[in-house]
């Protein structure tokens, strides 16, 4: 296939890499003049993934329409608050007839849109069956160096789901399918908002026993929501919910976890992200989430006190107590 890769950044990298061992033509698009010239002249991405070799078929480019006119597929890897702004620079003429796959994690601000819903609102004369998400624990410095990791897409057409798997299946990245487009999004943006909560379980040194709760009841939290939007519910106990969650939540790359254990240790959130090169998404999310939560009425006492630290400044531990001395109920209810 021909494929357009539209953000640079260590995910789209790793599956542009990835991608061309498939033996895909594929074009990498980044917006920064200085990283396009860099990954051509060095075959690395000094930014995200210093240590890994970029292939020689991979085509790195800083024009996007040469990126993304008249391709079979356009994966969209750009963080998720940018995803409007990257697909409106497109001519939906040239790009109609390409699949659209989103590996973007999050729910934009304002709109409270999943990307899928985004992609509707650019590209209104698109068919929902052009468009598939691919979620799930997959860290791309782990990926890049090909230790087994396994992901989900999720499309309403079962074709354009199988279409995906084939495309991006490897003997180190396994692809499973699904047709709970919602569920799966919301899986993959939720799951940030929790792993900074555990962040700041490690940064104020709560224990295990602190970090397996707000594990466990921040996928209640994710089930509850996606019930309210129709989601399927076992799909939050799959590898966009539970499984994502658990890579999110506990590995030394997670940027939303560093996030969270440095206003664990006392820092400023804004001192925190002004010092990062990559995006957290749940930051973002975390706003979004929080005003979709009031809007379809569904309770995440979680998602509210991390909007209050994040946005209000509110001491992680108040909220802690605040969370703990929550009038007692059922586990499933």
């Amino acid at each position: 296939m021909n494929i357009g890769i539209l953000g640079a950044g260590s995910w789209g990298t790793t599956l542009a890499a990835l991608l061309c061992e498939n033996a895909h033509t594929v074009t990498l698009w980044s917006h920064e003049p200085r990283d396009v010239e860099n990954m051509r002249s060095t075959r690395r991405n000094s930014v995200y993934l210093p240590d890994f070799i970029l292939p020689d078929a991979l085509q790195v480019t800083g024009d996007i329409t040469e990126a993304s006119a008249e391709r079979d597929m356009l994966v969209i890897a750009t963080p998720s608050q940018f995803v409007r702004s990257v697909l409106q620079r497109l001519d939906e003429r040239l790009v109609r007839p390409a699949l659209l796959v989103n590996v973007a994690k999050g729910i934009e601000n304002g709109s409270l849109l999943r990307m899928s819903e985004v992609v509707r609102a650019v590209f209104p004369s698109s068919e929902p069956g052009h468009y598939a998400v691919l979620s799930g624990p997959s860290h791309a410095e782990e990926v890049c160096q090909k230790r087994p990791t396994t992901v989900v897409a999720a499309a309403e057409d079962q074709q354009t789901t199988d279409t995906v798997i084939r495309t991006f299946m490897t003997d180190s990245f396994r692809v499973y399918g699904s047709t709970d487009v919602t569920g799966v999004e919301l899986g993959g943006s939720l799951k940030n908002v929790i792993a900074i909560g555990a962040g700041i379980c490690d940064g104020s040194q709560f224990g295990d026993n602190t970090k397996a709760a707000l594990i466990t009841r921040g996928i209640a939290e994710m089930r509850r929501l996606g019930a309210a939007m129709e989601a399927d519910p076992h799909t939050f106990a799959g590898l966009s919910g539970l499984g994502d969650l658990i890579v999110t939540t506990m590995s030394r790359h997670s940027r939303n976890r560093f996030v969270g254990e440095q206003i664990g240790k006392g820092r400023k959130v804004k001192d925190v992200l002004a010092a990062m090169s990559m995006v957290a998404e749940g930051v973002a999310t975390t706003r979004s989430a929080h005003e979709l939560a009031q809007r379809v009425g569904a309770e995440m006492p979680i998602t509210h006190q991390m909007f209050e630290i994040l946005f209000n400044d509110k001491d992680p531990i108040k909220a802690t107590r605040e969370l703990m001395t929550r009038e007692a109920k059922d586990e499933v209810w």
